[in-house]
């Protein structure tokens, strides 16, 4: 594309009454057209992280209307699903009292374009059914105790990396990880603070991970971590990090000498794998890091 077309492209977008804004693989704010940066109230200097966005808008009560009582809470459910899809559309409003079609736009490589139409005078008579339809499926995708991806939303995610995996000959693994000696936990300090465990692991796991990564509980002590456009290398260096991070948290404030660690069964995927044959790849490989005295990555091709 020569200079002027780019000129004139970028001038048509800043013009655009559609939000128009691009995330790089961080999820940090790269580019936003005017109308964007008005409806969420950005300086023309600013470029923030998404998160960060929306903190400010909860903090400010703008732009992205957010409903809740606890904001990291909502944030760790949002990106459950935020940029596991190559392609996703859903409704929100805004603070303003605008109603926005909403679509992200996913890269092979971890860029996201993200577009907002005002569609407030679009069947208005059936928002309230829309917006309950689309409670019903967050709540059937998300894990009430941690807010990120349950097992049947995991196993979605899995379906559809098996697929990209197919169609782009690119590498791709997953882990399922495990905290060890969790039933020690509960029994020496009471399920509560082995709940807190859990939720305080989630939260050191997910600061290692990329957008694009999906993670989510798969019951109990058990998670599945999938990492697309990544080599075995790559996701084993990804576990490591998990892991060191995990040896170093403290989650209960009460008990500041209690520690845990984790151990993960790790695999690359495979053109003719399904769920079933990678899934039970990773599960003996983490029968194997077990056996190997925990606090370890355990990697099968």
């Amino acid at each position: 594309m020569t200079d002027p077309l780019c000129t004139t492209l970028l001038a048509l977008l800043d013009d655009s009454a559609v939000l128009i804004a691009l995330f790089d693989p961080q999820d940090m704010l790269r580019y936003a057209n005017t109308a964007f940066r008005q409806s969420f109230f950005l300086s023309q200097e600013e470029h923030l992280s998404w998160a960060e966005l929306m903190r400010r808008n909860y903090r400010q009560k703008q732009g992205s209307r957010i409903e809740t009582d606890d904001i990291e809470a909502w944030l760790r459910s949002a990106c459950s699903r935020r940029g596991k899809l190559p392609y996703r559309a859903f409704e929100a409003d805004l603070c303003d009292g605008r109603w926005m079609w909403m679509t992200e736009t996913m890269s092979a490589d971890g860029w996201m374009l993200c577009q907002a139409s005002d569609i407030t005078e679009l069947r208005a008579d059936k928002r309230e059914l829309r917006q309950a339809r689309d409670v019903a499926v967050r709540a059937a995708q998300t894990d009430p105790m941690t807010g990120i991806s349950n097992r049947t939303h995991l196993m979605q995610l899995l379906q559809l990396l098996l697929q990209q995996r197919l169609q782009h000959a690119a590498p791709a693994c997953l882990a399922i990880l495990d905290l060890d000696h969790f039933k020690r936990i509960n029994d020496l300090e009471g399920h509560p603070a082995g709940d807190h465990v859990i939720c305080g692991f989630v939260q050191t796991a997910r600061a290692q991970l990329r957008q694009r990564d999906g993670f989510g509980r798969l019951g109990g002590e058990e998670f599945m971590l999938l990492l697309p456009q990544t080599s075995l290398l790559e996701a084993e260096q990804c576990c490591e990090r998990i892991l060191a991070a995990a040896r170093l948290d403290r989650p209960l404030a009460a008990k500041p000498e209690l520690g845990y660690t984790c151990s993960i069964g790790l695999t690359e995927l495979r053109p003719d794998d399904d769920i079933a044959s990678c899934y039970a790849r990773a599960d003996e490989a983490l029968y194997h890091a077990k056996g190997s005295g925990r606090d370890c990555v355990s990697s099968v091709r």
